[in-house]
Formats: C-alpha cells, sequence, structure tokens
C-alpha cells in the first residue's frame, strides 16, 4: 500500500527529511549537516559571499533519505517533496549540471550555489532597480517595488560577471528547488511558480519574464540567455516525474516513487503549519519569512518580496516577506562576545529575560533590510550605551529590534489591506526560545501558536507529495488531513505591549534617521 510520504528539506545548514504517513503522522526524521559548508568553506562573511558545494546537498540527501527509510518498506513510499532555500542559483553547462560538480570547477566559488543570501550582487541590483524605474514595465511591481541582491536575476548577472572562466561554461542558471526534483526523476524541469515568481520577475501579466530587450539593455551578457530558462512555471503539487533508476538505486526506492516538483522552504513550511486565509505563518530561523495565502489581491503591495498566484496554496496569492538576519543577527552577538572564550547563549538569553524593558535600543540590520522596503545598504547600530551597559542588556534590545522589525511587516500588511487575523510560529527558535515567543506575542500584541513539528517545511513538503502522488486531491485537502498541531501559545501582557508601543516609536525614529544618513553618505 502506497500510503507514506517522504518531505526534504534544504536549509541553509544542513538538509533534513521527514517520513510521514497519508494523515500527517511524523514516523522518523533525519537531519544531515552540510560538511563543506559547517567547515565554512567558500564562504566570507567580510562581503557577504555565501556559497554551498552541490556535493552537500547530493551527500547530505542520499544519506536523510536511507536515514528515515532504516526499517521502513520502500513499497510504501508514494512519492517525495522538496523544498530548499531561495533563491539559491548555480550556474549549469547545456546538460543542466552544476559547474562544481566538474572537475575544472571543484573548487571555484563561483561555480557553486550562490546561497540565498549572498549579497555580493549589490551592484547589480542597483542596476536591475535603476532599469527596472525607467522602462515601460517596472517588473519588480509584484515584487514589491524593488530588486534585491538576493535574488535571482542579481546573482545570474554577478556570476557571468565575475568570472570569465564560469560565463564561458556557463549555459544558463538553475534554482536549486528546481534541480533536486529534475535530477531525480531525470526529467526536464518543472519550474517552480514561487521560485519565479518572488525571485525571477516572472509573472503572467507580462507573458511570464521580462521581454529580451530589457535584459538586453540590462547588459549584454544576458543577451539570448532569457530563452534558456522557461516561460511556463508551476506549483509544487505537480510531478516532476518518477524516481529514476540511477538515483532508485542510490536510495533504495523504487521507480513508482513520484517526484514533486520544488518550492521555497518558507512557502512549504506555512502548508506544514496549516496556513489558510488570515494567518500569518511566522518561519524563524536564521533570518525570518513571513508567509499568507490570502484571496485574490487586486494591487501590488508595496515593498515585501512578492506576490504570487499559487506559490503557496495554488488558487490562493502567496504573499512574503521577512527578515534577512534574526537567529544570524544573535550568532552575530554572540560570536561577537566571545572573542578570546565561550558564552552560553541560553545563559545570555536566561540573564537577558530578567532584565526590564530599559533604554538600550539596536536596529537589526545586520544582514541589510530585507522588507519592508528592501535596501541592501543598510547595516545595524545600537544607541543608548554607557560604562553601565551589560552584554545581556544590548542581547535583550537585539532581540527586541528583530521583532520591532517584524512589527514594521505587519504594519505594511495591514496598511496595504491584507488581514491578519491569527499567527502560528514555525521553526527552531520558536521552539528553543520562549523568551523570544513571548517578546514576540507582546509586541505584536497577538496572541501566538507555536507549530508542533519541528519539520515544518519538510512535512509541507511531503504534503505537496501526497496530491502529485493522488493520495489527496488538492493541497487544502492534504493539508487539512496532515497539518501539524501546536504545543505551545503566548498571549501579550498587557504591560509589556504598553512599553513596547513606546519604545517601537523610538525603534522607527532611529531607523528612519540611519536610513537617512546612510543613504546620503554611500
Amino acid at each position: 500500500m502506497k500510503d507514506l510520504l517522504i518531505g526534504l528539506d534544504f536549509g541553509s545548514d544542513s538538509v533534513r527529511a521527514v517520513l510521514v504517513s497519508s494523515t500527517g503522522e511524523e514516523l522518523k526524521s533525519c537531519v544531515h549537516n552540510y560538511t563543506r559548508w559547517n567547515k565554512g568553506l567558500y564562504s566570507d562573511n567580510a562581503i557577504a559571499q555565501f556559497r554551498q558545494h552541490p556535493l552537500d546537498y547530493l551527500e547530505g540527501m542520499t544519506n536523510v533519505i536511507r536515514g528515515v527509510m532504516e526499517g521502513q518498506d520502500p513499497a510504501r513510499i508514494a512519492g517525495i517533496g522538496v523544498d530548499t532555500t531561495g533563491a539559491t542559483i548555480c550556474a549549469v553547462n547545456k546538460d543542466g549540471v552544476p559547474l562544481a560538480l566538474l572537475p575544472e570547477f571543484a573548487e571555484n566559488p563561483d561555480a557553486m550555489f550562490y546561497l540565498w543570501k549572498d549579497h555580493t550582487a549589490l551592484k547589480e541590483t542597483t542596476e536591475i532597480n535603476e532599469l527596472c524605474k525607467k522602462w515601460h514595465t517596472d517588473y519588480t511591481k509584484y515584487e514589491g517595488g524593488s530588486y534585491s541582491p538576493e535574488w535571482f536575476w542579481s546573482k545570474y548577472l554577478h556570476l557571468l560577471r565575475a568570472d570569465e572562466a564560469v560565463r564561458n561554461a556557463c549555459w544558463s542558471v538553475v534554482e536549486h528547488c528546481d534541480w533536486i526534483p529534475s535530477l531525480l526523476a531525470n526529467a526536464p524541469i518543472k519550474y517552480s511558480r514561487c521560485a519565479a515568481g518572488h525571485k525571477a520577475m516572472w509573472h503572467q501579466d507580462w507573458g511570464g519574464l521580462p521581454p529580451e530587450e530589457f535584459f538586453a539593455a540590462l547588459d549584454p551578457l544576458l543577451k539570448g540567455r532569457r530563452d534558456r530558462l522557461y516561460t511556463e512555471t508551476y506549483t509544487p503539487d505537480i510531478p516532476t516525474g518518477t524516481l529514476c533508476p540511477e538515483w532508485a538505486e542510490k536510495l533504495g526506492l523504487p521507480t513508482d516513487v513520484v517526484i514533486a516538483s520544488g518550492l521555497f522552504d518558507a512557502h512549504s513550511g506555512a502548508v506544514g503549519a496549516g496556513v489558510q486565509p488570515g494567518v500569518l505563518i511566522k518561519v524563524i530561523g536564521t533570518s525570518t519569512c513571513d508567509i499568507m495565502a490570502a484571496p485574490a489581491v487586486d494591487h501590488c503591495i508595496r515593498g515585501i518580496c512578492g506576490q504570487v498566484d499559487g506559490s503557496v496554496v495554488p488558487g490562493l496569492t502567496g504573499v512574503e516577506a521577512g527578515q534577512g538576519a534574526f537567529g544570524d543577527a544573535y550568532a552575530w552577538f554572540r560570536r561577537f562576545i566571545s572573542y578570546g572564550g565561550e558564552v552560553s547563549l541560553p545563559q545570555l538569553e536566561k540573564d537577558a529575560a530578567a532584565l526590564p524593558i530599559e533604554n538600550t535600543l539596536t536596529i537589526d540590520w545586520m544582514a541589510g533590510r530585507r522588507t519592508p522596503d528592501v535596501n541592501p545598504y543598510l547595516t545595524g547600530a545600537i544607541f543608548g550605551l554607557n560604562l553601565g551597559t551589560t552584554a545581556p542588556m544590548v542581547y535583550r534590545s537585539l532581540v527586541e529590534a528583530t521583532i520591532f522589525g517584524s512589527r514594521r511587516i505587519a504594519d505594511r500588511f495591514a496598511e496595504e489591506g491584507v488581514k491578519v487575523e491569527s499567527i502560528i510560529a514555525v521553526g527552531g527558535i520558536s521552539k528553543k526560545s520562549k523568551f523570544v515567543m513571548q517578546t514576540f506575542a507582546d509586541i505584536l500584541k497577538m496572541p501566538i501558536k507555536v507549530a508542533k513539528t519541528e519539520q515544518a517545511c519538510a512535512l509541507g513538503a511531503a504534503i505537496f507529495a501526497s496530491v502529485a502522488s493522488g493520495i489527496h486531491k488538492d493541497v487544502l485537502t492534504a493539508i487539512k488531513a496532515m497539518s501539524t498541531d501546536f504545543d505551545a501559545e503566548y498571549a501579550p501582557i498587557p504591560e509589556n505591549s504598553a512599553k513596547y508601543d513606546e519604545k517601537y516609536k523610538l525603534y522607527c525614529a532611529y531607523c528612519d534617521g540611519l536610513e537617512k544618513m546612510t543613504m546620503e553618505n554611500l
């Protein structure tokens, strides 16, 4: 009986798999930390270069699938769903092979996957935004009105410019979430609606991607490259194919396993958490993504990461916003104060939680600002320091700042008429930090439920696989049958909320002043 699904979730630091039943029961999960990435290879924090070797993905995928299948009957597996970070792109040759898998490029970071948070394409981003504002159509208008160095075309143009050998060998580029399903099925890519719409300026209004003349005007290096990509895109409930013999042998699975098309991790996590109209899903990890599936939105929402028909749930408009650094900001602070020794983050958090709401104020733009209103040139700041300031005081202000940034996103949704009726949190921080989650509830002034599963993204991928393989008739039916329950709920404390309202006003004023000064002095 074909009644089991595998969800594959490729995150920033690791890949994980979850084995679930058609009713959503999680039978087993397995995690593999990327070997090369966790050694710090191919990346440079100082210049925001973050590259990942495709072998990390392939080795990890093999290990986690074999891990969840240990002791299981392979004949029961109906499908595999895949989600990844994004935009995470790599140059490929004419056969679709990532260049880093070729001997001559095996150690070249420019031939590897540009991780979502790679910001080396700042110059290209500025050029794209300037051209879009002068063109007869602003191709960023469904992506919040401004392009980001984290997105598809910024990275594509940068890799063409950065390395002549890579440029000469590069036939095209591929999104991580498109490459894995195609590889497993040995089938033509079913290009992700989620990836194309949110990060690559694809939209039905202009017949897919922007036209050839736009890219030729941007840089002659892009001439002819649009036509090597796609016009049609697919939602992740559509099969890419079935498991090919080569990968069936590697994974110990039969060849009739259906491979669902791919999508981005946060959107998959929203499905795993049970997204419905009116529900805001906060995926909280190294960064945050705020995801909604709304009825048709009749206008362009300012300053977000896109609104795309079917990118979360087919038939609904997927709306995405988020912050470039959340858990990454906390990890930075730990590294910063750990110089010459070790600092316990749990102890630091415990000490910070015991403090009153004080005057120290932090701006959380450690990786620029993603939303609202993307601006990669912005940097973080700490105000209100004196000789009595302690590390827990600064850490508390950093936690408050990341959540003030989240409130600005919620405020923008409200201003744009996207109604948030309830909030569900998923991701590692939502499970590990009561302090952060209580501060979320206090600052957002809404109850926040925490999803029970620790693998919401992988569960979402499995939900899509259940539809692609025919177990459930559509995504909403599958969500009802398989999505997670909740194991915690945080209610706002009115006294804290009142204090945070005042501090939030100060945060917004400091943000506006810092942004003005930064942009005037570029």
